[in-house]
C-alpha cells in the first residue's frame, strides 16, 4: 500500500484526468488505483521522480543521452482507451516496454487476454521482467527481447497492438497484417520528424479504417538494428539520418482515414462497426472507491507491519472523506464507516507502541496484550468490511 502522501497525489491526479477529459473508462480509473507507479521506478531513481505528476516518469538512466521514461498518465489514458480493450477477449501486443507499467494497467482491463511486450534493449527487458515478477504478473505478461517492428506473426492474430514510440507510416504495414481481421485495433504515434499523430486503425476483414486522434511528441521506437548502431537516441533528426540507410521496402496497405484529429476515442468507419462511447460518472467513482476499500481491507488483514497498516488506514480514510462529498447523491452510512476507521487507528497506534518497544529492547507490554490488540483490530476490520460490502451491494442494486 502506498504511503498517504503518494496515494493522495494519485487521487488528485485521477480526478484531474477525469476533469480534463482524458480518463473516461472507469475500469482504467480502477486500474490506476490498483497498480502502483512506484513499483516500476527503480529505487536509485525514485528521488528524481515525482510520482503521479502528469508527466513522464524516469525509470532508466545511463547518461543525458541514454534514458527511458514511462509515458505521462494522460498519455497512458489516451493509449489504453484508444485500444478499447475488452475484459476477457483481447490479446495485446505492446511494442516498447515502458518498464511494464502500461502492460500491468492493460492486464487489469483485459485480465483473460495474453499480453506480450517486445523490447529491443536487453537491459530494459530485464528491468521490466523483474518488475512484473515482483508483482506476480510473470504468468500474465510475457517480455521478449526482439525488434518490435517485426511484431509477433507466429502468435497472430492480435486483437490489439500498442506502439509506444514514434514510428513511420511505412513501418506499420507489417503490424497491420498481424491484426485480427475481426475488428483488431492498432494504436500508434505515426509520423516524421519531431511531431507525430497518435492514430487509431481498425481492421475489418482486409480493410483498414483510421482516425487521427491528436498531435504528440514521442522519441523513436527503438529496434535491434538501431540499437546496435546508436545505443539509445533521443534526438529525432539524428535518428532519421542514421536509420535512413537501413529502411526496407514494405508492402503498402491503404488506410481509409475517416476524419481529421479528434478528441473522442471511438472508431466509426461505417454504421455496422461502432465502439461504445464511455464516460465516468460520480456513481462509478464512488463504487470504484468502495471496491478498492474492500480489497484494501482484505490485504490489511494479513499485514504484520503496524507502520504499513497506517498507510491502509490513512488511505481508506481519505477515500471515505472523498465519498462524503457525494453524500447528497449517495445514501451511505458514513457515521459507521468513520467510527470504525477511528477505532482501527486507535488499535494501530497501540501496535506501533509495541513495535517501537520491541525495537528498543523495552518490553512494557506482554505478548498476550499484543495478541489481544491485534485480534481486536482484526475484529474491527471485519466490521468495516461488512459495512463496505453492504454499501457495494446497495450501489449495485440501485
Amino acid at each position: 500500500m502506498e504511503n498517504n502522501s503518494i496515494f493522495e497525489a494519485k487521487i488528485h491526479l485521477l480526478f484531474s484526468l477525469v476533469g480534463n477529459g482524458y480518463l473516461k473508462d472507469v475500469r482504467l480509473f480502477k486500474a490506476f488505483l490498483d497498480v502502483n507507479l512506484g513499483d516500476f521506478v527503480p529505487d536509485d531513481l525514485a528521488y528524481y521522480v515525482r510520482l503521479y505528476d502528469d508527466r513522464p516518469a524516469l525509470f532508466y538512466h545511463q547518461n543525458e543521452n541514454n534514458y527511458r521514461t514511462i509515458s505521462a498518465p494522460h498519455m497512458i489514458s489516451i493509449m489504453l482507451q484508444g485500444l478499447a480493450l475488452k475484459d476477457s477477449k483481447d490479446d495485446l501486443l505492446i511494442l516498447g516496454a515502458k518498464s511494464g507499467y502500461i502492460a500491468a494497467l492493460a492486464h487489469k482491463l483485459a485480465p483473460e487476454g495474453k499480453i506480450t511486450i517486445l523490447e529491443a534493449n536487453s537491459e530494459i527487458a530485464r528491468i521490466t521482467t523483474e518488475n512484473l515478477e515482483k508483482l506476480n504478473y510473470q504468468d500474465k505478461i510475457n517480455v521478449i527481447i526482439k525488434n518490435p517492428l517485426e511484431g509477433m506473426p507466429d502468435l497472430a492474430p492480435w486483437q490489439k497492438i500498442l506502439v509506444t514510440g514514434a514510428i513511420k507510416q511505412e513501418r506499420i504495414y507489417s503490424l497491420l497484417n498481424q491484426l485480427d481481421p475481426k475488428e483488431g485495433v492498432l494504436f500508434a504515434p505515426i509520423g516524421e520528424e519531431q511531431i507525430q499523430i497518435y492514430t487509431q486503425i481498425l481492421r475489418v476483414n482486409d480493410e483498414f479504417f483510421g482516425k487521427k486522434q491528436l498531435q504528440v511528441r514521442f522519441t523513436p521506437l527503438m529496434t535491434d538494428i538501431e540499437l546496435d548502431e546508436l545505443e539509445l537516441i533521443t534526438d529525432f533528426s539524428e535518428f532519421e539520418e542514421l536509420t535512413e540507410s537501413i529502411e526496407k521496402k514494405r508492402d503498402i496497405i491503404s488506410v481509409i482515414y475517416t476524419s481529421d484529429i479528434l478528441d473522442d476515442i471511438e472508431l466509426e468507419p461505417h454504421p455496422k462497426i461502432q465502439l461504445p462511447k464511455i464516460e465516468i460518472k460520480s456513481q462509478d467513482i464512488a463504487l470504484t472507491f468502495l471496491i478498492f476499500i474492500e480489497e484494501a481491507i482484505i490485504a490489511f488483514k494479513s499485514e504484520e507491519d503496524a507502520y504499513q497498516c497506517s498507510n491502509y488506514i490513512n488511505n481508506i480514510s481519505l477515500l471515505v472523506t472523498i465519498l462524503e462529498n457525494f453524500k447528497k447523491k449517495l445514501n451511505m452510512n458514513f457515521k459507521k464507516m468513520k467510527s470504525s476507521i477511528k477505532q482501527l487507528n486507535v488499535y494501530n497506534l497501540i501496535r506501533q507502541e509495541f513495535a517501537s518497544n520491541e525495537k528498543s529492547g523495552t518490553k512494557l507490554k506482554t505478548l498476550d496484550n499484543k495478541i489481544d490488540i491485534i485480534n481486536k483490530q482484526l475484529s474491527e476490520l471485519n466490521t468495516l468490511y461488512d459495512i463496505i460490502k453492504e454499501e457495494i451491494e446497495k450501489m449495485k442494486e440501485s
